[in-house]
């Protein structure tokens, strides 16, 4: 093999640090996210009618749910041996900086925290759980490309050994081969998901069914994710054994759910857009208000007989 074709990585995944508190790359990436989403919702918001005051709490409950979900996911489905096994592991838990974070686990949380905002703000302001599904995976295609690149700077979830020419070798792991870079494969496909979504959004729009756009989100993201697992070094000691491991075991599940949301969508034939209810009527003008109450030859039993004669002639009432 020819050393020189291979990237030699070894970037500090700190910024700076001032005594023990430190700045990490992955915690500024994990944050842009967010602040792209904001903007992003903000669009969504000016261009559908929605209130901008909505945008605050929508951060809170996106990054509380994101957070937390994603910590519980770590701790229940790669080792819940370790934290739940003792109160030094469970007391962890609280410390997302020690151990990891697990996209599944983030995304049922976000489903349920948009469950909950949807139940809380929608009826008010006339969107339902799924506009606000359909609407949430396009930003997070983006903040899911700043995690994997978060991932990447601290050299971690990378693949197999490759020979292939745009190997990774991750020095400060101790390693001497190259590896796949599925930090950058995810990256760059939640990248083109996100880019493909916003363009549907921004050109096709008022031709979109409701569903749609998490049920492509679903398919495409995880089954990228699925496949992608393949060349992946287990996360954790328990997959070497198994044929499939626990990311593809998770990302199933969701696969199915947006082919079921693509064909609801098909079926239910909602706009994707907000639909505002008539909100102002025409108003009956003085002659008719007049005509309304005693005819034209002022009894009132001429009434509709009038109304239709001026409906029949073509004038306005």
């Amino acid at each position: 093999m020819l050393d020189f074709l291979f990237v030699n990585w070894n970037v500090n995944p700190e910024i700076f640090h001032i005594g023990s508190v430190s700045i990490r790359w992955y915690s500024i990436l994990f944050v842009s996210g967010f602040v792209l989403g904001w903007f992003i919702f903000k669009w969504f918001f000016k261009r559908e009618g929605v209130p901008l005051k909505l945008l605050d709490p929508l951060l809170y409950t996106l990054l509380i749910g994101t957070i937390v979900g994603a910590r519980l996911g770590h701790c229940i489905f790669y080792q819940p041996d370790y934290y739940f096994g003792s109160w030094k592991g469970f007391w962890e838990i609280f410390m997302p900086w020690k151990g990891g974070l697990a996209s599944h686990g983030g995304t049922i949380a976000l489903i349920l925290a948009m469950w909950w905002f949807a139940h809380h703000y929608g009826k008010k302001y006339n969107f339902d759980f799924l506009w606000i599904l359909d609407h949430l995976c396009i930003p997070v295609c983006f903040a899911g490309m700043f995690i994997r690149l978060g991932n990447l700077f601290n050299s971690e979830i990378y693949g197999d050994v490759t020979d292939l020419p745009w190997g990774f070798v991750f020095l400060r792991n101790g390693e001497t081969l190259p590896h796949h870079p599925t930090q950058l494969y995810e990256a760059l496909s939640y990248l083109l998901l996100g880019l493909a979504l916003m363009w549907m959004y921004r050109y096709r729009l008022e031709k979109v069914r409701r569903g749609t756009f998490i049920g492509i989100f679903f398919i495409v993201l995880f089954g990228m994710r699925f496949l992608i697992e393949f060349i992946k070094e287990p996360q954790v000691g328990f997959e070497e054994n198994m044929v499939l491991n626990m990311g593809q075991l998770l990302s199933i599940p969701f696969i199915i759910v947006g082919i079921v949301l693509l064909v609801y969508a098909r079926v239910k034939d909602m706009p994707a857009m907000i639909v505002y209810p008539e909100k102002h009527k025409p108003q009956p003008t003085h002659y008719a208000h007049s005509v309304s109450r005693t005819g034209e030859d002022g009894n009132p039993e001429t009434v509709g007989r009038t109304s239709d004669n001026v409906r029949q002639s073509g004038g306005s009432i």
